[in-house]
């Protein structure tokens, strides 16, 4: 019987706990340090409490546009009393998090609550929480230490009036007048779930659309919503400085503008958490980013060292986190494995309607950088949609020219990141659009656009 390699995992988000779970049941000698609690904070700060925040907002904007499906609401007959969503939001991440350590545990892992980090010769050293520092000797390591909110020097949260987004929890009361400065993903899905439980809203956007990275057609969609539904969105508009003024705040714009609310929220990106890690000492190289550089099994420039997640800056999602730290696992311990593919990652922003999009985008269509033909079918075509009352929205699919092999698609709508899956199933396994059309869908289904685009697309021999 050969020796059991140690693994030492520094982090406990998604990218820790899964590439744990994976170390163990590969026989490994398997501790996790980790500081706050496993999930990190994907799980009690970030991804679960700010969806199920938005999980609220969801309930209110269906009670709210749903008049004409007949339901009548009277004058304040929905209303939203944050101090209760809150505390739900925090119980439900504690929960979340609980039973995750629960899990990784009962694989047999070691948790040790504490900040580690590497030393030459192969060493961890961790203080823990508790008090006192030890170290021991890891055949393996993997960094999964995170990110954290980007503080700009002129806009410094306080936990009161300017927040980031992991500080918006402590709110009891809703804010009057929220500005969201940062129109990316998180600025989008914050002042989207704002707008629906009652704040007034003002978004900055640097850009002259919301979502600059996601799908054109997706971003006007939202924009449009946003605009009928009173959020308001200053385009090209940059922020210079946030302060507080009695009971509110000033933000001013670098053209010299200045918008006033009761509270401001922060989302203008993350840097990673690298430091005092021992990288330099290790030889563990970062980028030009500050991310630590990693390859497709998410290797570092050290032997043994490995890392994954949002400190890697590959692609800040859970999924992309929790599959670098098992293909980590996989590679290190010598099973099989498939290097990390962004072309196969589903993600989604979840506004209402959400978008989530998956393999070949319509920018490198239009680039000339994948030669492939596109349909797109409007939601309000689609018989389920009718029904529902769902107005906004589509299913967008993508396929290689003379081929006709299935390599993206962007669909917008309610709980667009469920019907995301059977395209992401179709990219996976290179399917042609012709499979996809064959396979029954359900009438009448939001899914049934899916199969329709997927007709369009046929190619006759």
């Amino acid at each position: 019987m050969g020796a059991v390699t140690r693994v030492a995992i520094l982090g406990g988000g998604p990218g820790g706990y899964e590439a744990a779970l994976v170390a163990a049941q590969l026989g490994a000698d398997v501790t996790l340090v980790d500081r706050d609690g496993v999930g990190g904070s994907a799980v009690l700060s970030d991804c679960v409490p700010s969806k199920t925040l938005i999980a609220t907002a969801e309930v209110v904007t269906e009670i709210a546009e749903s008049g004409e499906l007949g339901v009548v609401t009277g004058d304040d007959a929905v209303r939203v009393d944050l101090a209760q969503v809150n505390r739900r939001v925090l119980a439900l991440a504690k929960a979340q998090s609980d039973d995750t350590a629960a899990a990784v545990e009962k694989a047999g892992v070691r948790i040790v609550p504490g900040v580690g980090r590497l030393a030459p010769g192969d060493r961890v050293i961790v203080e823990e929480n508790g008090g006192g520092t030890h170290e021991f000797v890891a055949d393996v390591a993997l960094l999964a230490t995170g990110a954290r909110p980007r503080i700009l020097p002129e806009a410094e949260p306080d936990g009161e009036r300017i927040l980031s987004w992991e500080q918006v929890y402590e709110l009891s009361e809703l804010p009057e007048r929220l500005i969201v400065v940062g129109s990316g993903v998180t600025g989008a899905e914050f002042a989207n779930a704002y707008n629906a439980l009652g704040a007034d809203v003002v978004l900055v956007s640097s850009r002259d659309r919301v979502l600059p990275g996601e799908d054109a057609d997706a971003a006007y969609v939202l924009q449009e919503v946003f605009a009928r539904r009173g959020l308001t969105v200053l385009s090209r508009s940059r922020a210079a400085s946030v302060r507080r003024a009695g009971d509110g705040v000033v933000v001013t714009l670098t053209d010299g503008r200045t918008v006033e609310g009761s509270h401001c929220l922060m989302a203008v990106g993350s840097v990673p958490n690298v430091d005092d890690l021992g990288l330099a000492e290790c030889g563990v190289r970062l980028d030009d980013r500050g991310f630590i550089k990693v390859d497709r099994v998410s290797r570092t420039s050290a032997r043994g060292v490995y890392a994954a997640g949002d400190v890697t800056g590959v692609l800040m999602l859970a999924s992309v986190a929790a599959m670098q730290g098992r293909t980590a696992m996989w590679h290190a311990l010598g099973d099989a494995v498939t290097p990390l593919d962004l072309n196969t990652v589903a993600a989604n922003v979840f506004t209402a309607p959400e978008i989530a999009t998956v393999g070949c985008s319509q920018n490198a269509v239009d680039a000339g950088e994948i030669d492939a033909v596109a349909v797109k079918m409007p939601l309000s075509t689609n018989a389920r949609a009718k029904m529902q009352g769902i107005h906004d929205g589509f299913v967008k699919l993508f396929c290689r020219r003379g081929m006709g092999t299935v390599i993206g698609g962007v669909v917008v709508a309610p709980s667009a990141s469920e019907l995301i899956h059977p395209i992401s199933l179709a990219v996976e396994a290179r399917l042609s659009v012709d499979q996809v059309a064959r396979a029954f869908a359900v009438y009448p289904s939001l899914s049934g656009s899916i199969a329709e685009a997927a007709r369009r697309l046929h190619l006759r021999d």
